[in-house]
């Protein structure tokens, strides 16, 4: 399998195909979840039962079919997933794609390593690891992505700082994300919701091409950013 190259002064444990990251006295950087590891297993129904219909006013089916449309012409591309969740990436990416999936929840990974390995597989890492301190070296990535996630990010800039190292001179990052404009006016969404024209300028402000995707789904944005360095 190839591997992704990671910073010099990072130091990984492996257990069970998950990649930990380690402090300078060799113990687990631990992360708290936005869903306990022990409730991990419900995650997937709760995103099918519960946030789509009620929250987004949105189609899970859809949402799944967008993302296949805009990643069927990506392969052999070295990907970086931010929130990679239980690893439904598998419903989009071309397996021939070589993969590094980050999330703070190493029961949502542990998830996400039987689905990749299920589907196939072959060009994977997953790293829990906060999206504001990934242990990958710069310009590492072709594409990145963060689906459904990115409202969630505390610390935005430093999010930036990451994706804008990390990826390789014209990198893509995509994204899907709820936006208030589009959401029912009864429906609550967590985190810190940005309008598109907020969007927008956040990322031309990093060097970013913004272009929306011609895609409707509830409250729900499509986007790419395409960046100029």
């Amino acid at each position: 399998m190839d591997k992704i190259k990671i910073k010099d002064s990072v130091k990984i444990s492996n257990k069970n195909g998950i990649n930990y990251l380690l402090d300078n006295n060799n113990k687990l950087i631990k992360n708290k979840p936005w869903i306990g590891d022990l409730f991990s297993f419900l995650y997937d129904r709760i995103m099918e039962k519960s946030v789509f219909p009620k929250k987004f006013n949105a189609s899970i089916e859809e949402h799944y079919k967008i993302l296949k449309k805009i990643f069927e012409d990506i392969s052999d591309k070295t990907i970086i997933e931010f929130a990679t969740g239980t690893g439904d990436a598998i419903k989009f990416l071309n397996k021939n794609n070589i993969y590094a999936g980050v999330d703070i929840s190493s029961g949502l990974l542990r998830l996400a390593k039987k689905k990749f390995d299920l589907y196939g597989f072959t060009s994977f890492e997953l790293y829990n690891a906060d999206a504001t301190e990934i242990p990958f070296q710069d310009n590492t990535f072709d594409i990145a992505i963060c689906n459904l996630s990115l409202n969630f990010f505390k610390n935005i800039e430093g999010f930036f700082s990451e994706l804008h190292r990390s990826l390789k001179p014209s990198g893509i990052f995509y994204c899907s994300v709820p936006i208030p404009e589009r959401k029912k006016s009864k429906a609550t969404i967590h985190g810190s919701l940005y309008k598109l024209d907020d969007l927008k300028k956040m990322f031309e402000n990093k060097n970013f091409r913004f272009e929306p995707c011609p895609y409707e789904n509830g409250a729900l944005l499509y986007f790419k950013a395409k960046l100029n360095k």
